[in-house]
């Protein structure tokens, strides 16, 4: 018996037999069995497991008649609301791969995403689909999109529940604004009511569990985000092994915040959620006293968050207003829980915070702490099906209990590689006692009782509240600034966010004197997702280099975190 095995969540099983089925039929088999009942809450508005069912039908049909095929790739980008999930489903239902795209990325960086995963069609929503169709229109006729499905976030709204629903009033400016329509120099746009207007069959369904289901992008030392080839059987694996380990039913009610673009949210929780015939209650984007409101009126059971917003409502002037008594399971990952706000949810509520570890690669948890018997700031123990190692990322051996070294995984949950970068995939699996491991990048160390600790990082990265931020990547962006000669981005110390992203720029002599730091910060806000755009900036007259010519971003990072301390 391995260590971690005496501290196993009781009547959870160590492994089970997978479900030889695909993520459309959970769906399917909800809302057979629960048709009337709520499977998505959004602002008010209840939609059932039948009329969801039935929506994922009516796209799947549409994008049929569109010329999606099976295999065929959909963008789906979009803030969490009713027509993801909808969307979702019906581009699985359609035999196609859904690719969930970051609401906050822009033109700039959606070109990369229609281009490289060969997509024709994208579904988005009124306030994004400038971003989209402007990335559309920049690229080739070969590469540009076809369609464009368009929602208004008004279209999952039930007027009647909608009156008495007390949303943040900043959210109005893109929530029910009116938005320009889009046109595609290349294409057509659709608006989404006539999507679901549509009266065609939908396609026969032809997909088995090894077929790719979901392509989510990460980023990483290269730059260019690079797409995860996840199939039906690896998000299945996680779907129904987080509800088991959670003790999931039919009763749950869990709180939807964290982005369904992501794979903790869209797996974790959506998938689940449906796989359970569970209600999720939507939240577009976070505000702590809505958050609040919910929980206490909705009687949220389940909330899986990043720690920042455990903070963000418990610091609230108005928190002695909400009820989070109905909370039965609260955890999340992406960033360490601090030790004195886990103490108060215990002794407000007797709630343990179950923090948990995953990477895109690993359908989310790849690690998570039983909830009974959960260590603060720890990744948890390896998950049903997992077997992780920590092994010296230089001579490839095991090292011992409490020894920094690399986490490496092996599951039913890993992903089948990177799209269309077979050198990047076979860099990133390594063959271990004869067993092919998935290598983390992240150095860590295992205690005695078999629970994970992440000590550091072997690739480089900024984590800034939970959000993963690859420099390579936002220095590409920046390079496309006519001002940039040289770039070099590193993690600076922000009190709230933990890490935030600053950038050493060396300007072009020709702009010398006539573009200022905010300017460019102006700049970067514009053109990357918000949580990548530097928020420091500082001009140097040269990059540090090796005698090779490369820059010495390691010896800048070591700088700016001396400053903090």
């Amino acid at each position: 018996m391995k260590s971690h095995h005496a501290h196993w969540p009781l009547r959870v099983p160590h492994q089970f037999t997978p479900p030889q089925t695909t993520l459309w039929d959970n769906l399917h088999v909800s809302s057979k069995r629960f048709p009337e009942k709520t499977a998505l809450d959004f602002l008010g508005a209840q939609t059932s497991y039948r009329q969801l069912a039935q929506q994922s039908e009516r796209i799947a049909a549409w994008l049929a008649q569109a010329g999606v095929k099976q295999g065929d790739r959909v963008l789906l980008y979009m803030q969490n609301c009713p027509q993801w999930v909808a969307a979702h489903f019906g581009i699985l239902r359609a035999n196609a791969v859904v690719v969930p795209v970051n609401p906050m990325n822009r033109a700039k960086e959606l070109e990369h995403y229609i281009e490289d995963a060969q997509a024709k069609v994208a579904i988005t929503t009124s306030d994004l689909a400038t971003h989209m169709a402007q990335a559309s229109d920049t690229l080739s006729s070969a590469h540009a999109l076809h369609h464009l499905v368009v929602s208004d976030y008004t279209d999952a709204f039930d007027p009647t529940a909608q009156a008495a629903e007390q949303w943040p009033t900043a959210w109005n400016d893109w929530l029910v604004a009116q938005h320009p329509r889009v046109k595609l120099s290349q294409g057509t746009v659709h608006p989404w009511v006539d999507v679901l207007a549509n009266t065609h069959a939908p396609p026969a369904y032809g997909v088995r569990p090894d077929d790719l289901a979901v392509l989510p992008y990460t980023s990483g030392t290269t730059g260019l985000p690079k797409g995860c080839m996840h199939p039906h059987r690896s998000i299945m694996h996680n779907a129904v092994a987080a509800a088991m380990w959670h003790n999931a039913t039919q009763e749950n009610v869990a709180l939807c915040v964290v982005p369904m673009f992501h794979i903790t949210g869209m797996v974790a929780v959506m998938h689940t959620s449906v796989y359970a015939g569970a209600t999720v209650v939507l939240m577009p984007r976070w505000d702590r006293d809505y958050a609040g409101r919910l929980i206490s009126q909705r009687r949220v059971t389940h909330w899986t968050n990043i720690p920042t917003m455990v903070i963000d409502l418990l610091g609230s002037p108005q928190f002695d207003q909400y009820d989070l008594s109905s909370l039965i399971a609260i955890g999340g990952g992406g960033a360490a829980m601090p030790q004195a706000v886990a103490q108060r949810l215990w002794e407000l509520y007797g709630l343990r915070y179950v923090e948990g570890y995953g990477l895109t690669e690993t359908a989310a948890p790849s690690h998570s702490n039983p909830p009974d018997r959960p260590k603060q700031q720890c990744l948890g123990i390896p998950f049903i099906g997992v077997d992780a190692r920590v092994i010296d990322p230089e001579s490839l051996q095991e090292v011992a209990v409490g020894e920094q070294g690399e986490i490496i995984m092996r599951g039913p949950q890993i992903f089948d590689g990177y799209w269309q970068r077979p050198e990047a995939t076979d860099a990133a699996f390594l063959l271990f006692e004869g067993q092919r491991y998935f290598r983390s990048g992240d150095l860590g160390h295992v205690d005695e009782e078999g629970y994970f600790f992440i000590t550091d990082r072997l690739k480089r990265m900024i984590n800034a509240s939970g959000f993963k931020v690859w420099p390579a990547e936002v220095e590409a962006l920046m390079f496309r600034h006519p001002a940039i000669q040289e770039a070099c981005v590193v993690a600076a110390h922000d009190s709230y966010r933990g890490e935030t992203v600053k950038a050493f720029v060396v300007l072009r002599q020709s702009h010398q004197g006539q573009v200022s730091a905010d300017d460019i910060l102006a700049w970067c806000r514009d053109n990357m997702a918000v949580y990548k755009a530097p928020r420091l900036l500082e001009f140097l007259d040269t990059l540090p280099k090796s005698g090779s010519g490369k820059v010495m971003w390691r010896s800048l990072q070591e700088a700016e975190m001396a400053k903090a301390q």
